[in-house]
């Protein structure tokens, strides 16, 4: 009896690992999530060490954002035309590429700064494509039902590589030198690509949720598809609501934290170390958040990532008012637990709101403004906490994100976002006289999703050529 319990257990909570599509997926994915996080410590090691100055090194990891600002929005429409599993392959072969030959050259010499530049830029590109297909293929290898749990796991991964990671580089970076760290880099790379290699995907068929054949995606243009995308995002108002939310978001409120919390953490809160278990307190949040997280089905799922969206705002808090390290790794502990609770049961709604034959097109118009103003945070909050004070703009950040949370917690096309079962169906194409037919009855839904989601199984959207 016992033994049952706990099997059921497991099932309603871990039961998308025993699907081996999805478990093959996750261990290349973890793999490589493991290697990033390894990296990011033995390139800005290599940078200095190459007499770079902090000025340099921010160049360096500006040319892995901004091409995700550029190619975001395209990204997800090539996905969706493509393949998801292509364009994450060949995402995963251009950053096993750009690692590599960081690696020789750190190997070789001191590169110059414009070849680690050059190959940032690379990654970045690679992560654009990446990024927006990740959901859409997590609806294609994992059962409907235990989407959220494998939304969960991805955030779990996503935690504890961040904790584990940078630890790990530093060691190695210690012992071996950067270029051993970034050929290891290169290698997990490598490691997703393999096992996107062995996933068995369905062949591509005619199907309900916005999916086509191959001959009728080869009839429309690239540009149709993102048109259709951006017809389908602007008629959900929860949606867009959610995205200029954490445009701005990231910007005023986030963007603070992670330029001036360091800044802030080396001139009164005791330096690297402090700061370091203040971060750790994070990671450990997002982990607990995350394993508390798995087979929970909320009623209302974007109520829930909504609360935890409140989270974000914690940390800025006791930083605007210069209170003790404490009381700041208790908010970056909550902030966490919000994150992952939040990015958790979002990626479920969307996935289970949006046709899955859309669903690459829609994340990545949701993620493009987050990029796209949040960056500019990192150019304006150093200049600006000179000017005003470092706590004045904690404390407008934290105005900001709790104020947000709750006028978004009271809009009506939020809270009524309900748990679903259903593969979301296909939305009238844009353009189209049934469209605007439907429209002018009142049919097509204009906030009817879930906001932070990952459920939704596809109708045979089948990518590349199929197996088996």
């Amino acid at each position: 009896m016992i033994r049952v319990v706990r099997r059921e257990w497991l099932q309603k909570r871990a039961g998308v690992l025993a699907g081996q599509n999805f478990r093959r997926f996750y261990t290349g994915y973890v793999t490589s999530l493991l290697g990033s996080s390894m990296s990011t410590v033995a390139i800005a090691w290599a940078v200095l060490d190459n007499k770079g100055s902090a000025t340099a090194l921010g160049y360096v990891f500006a040319a892995a954002v901004v091409p995700q600002v550029l190619l975001l929005a395209f990204a997800g429409a090539v996905a969706d035309r493509l393949g998801r599993r292509r364009v994450m392959l060949a995402a995963d072969v251009l950053r096993a590429a750009a690692q590599a030959g960081l690696a020789v050259a750190l190997f070789a010499g001191r590169p110059a700064i414009w070849l680690f530049v050059l190959l940032a830029w690379l990654e970045g590109s690679g992560q654009a494509f990446f990024s927006p297909a990740l959901s859409a293929l997590t609806v294609e290898i994992a059962p409907r039902e235990q989407l959220q749990n494998a939304n969960a796991l991805y955030g779990l991964a996503t935690s504890a590589t961040r904790i584990a990671g940078p630890a790990l580089g530093g060691v190695l970076v210690a012992l071996a030198g950067p270029a051993v760290v970034v050929a290891v880099d290169a290698a997990s790379y490598l490691a997703s690509v393999l096992a996107l290699s062995l996933l068995m995907m369905p062949r591509p068929k005619k199907a309900d949720g916005g999916q086509v054949t191959t001959g009728d995606r080869a009839r429309r243009t690239l540009f149709f598809d993102m048109a259709e995308g951006w017809s389908d995002f602007r008629s959900r108002s929860w949606l867009w609501v959610v995205t200029v939310q954490f445009a701005f978001f990231n910007l005023i409120t986030w963007a603070p934290w992670m330029l001036l919390g360091p800044v802030e953490g080396h001139a009164y809160l005791g330096g690297a170390a402090v700061w370091g278990a203040i971060m750790a307190a994070q990671g450990a949040g997002a982990i607990a958040a995350g394993l508390a997280s798995l087979g929970r089905r909320p009623g209302r799922p974007m109520v829930i990532a909504t609360i935890g969206t409140l989270c974000y705002a914690l940390p800025d808090i006791p930083m605007a008012v210069h209170a003790a390290a404490v009381w700041v790794g208790a908010a970056a502990f909550a902030c966490g637990a919000g994150a992952a609770v939040s990015n958790t049961f979002f990626g479920t709604a969307l996935q289970q709101q949006v046709p899955p034959g859309r669903l690459a097109r829609i994340n990545s118009l949701t993620m493009f403004p987050a990029y796209g103003v949040g960056v500019i945070g990192y150019a304006i909050d150093g200049p600006l906490a000179s000017v005003v004070g470092a706590p004045l703009v904690f404390g407008v950040g934290a105005v900001y994100g709790l104020a947000s949370s709750a006028i978004v917690l009271a809009l009506p096309s939020v809270r009524n976002i309900r748990w679903r079962e259903q593969t979301p169906q296909s939305a009238p194409q844009p353009g189209t006289q049934s469209a605007t037919r439907q429209r002018s009855m009142g049919l097509v839904p204009s906030g009817g999703g879930a906001e932070r989601g990952d459920r939704g199984q596809p109708g045979g959207d089948g990518d590349d050529d199929g197996h088996g």
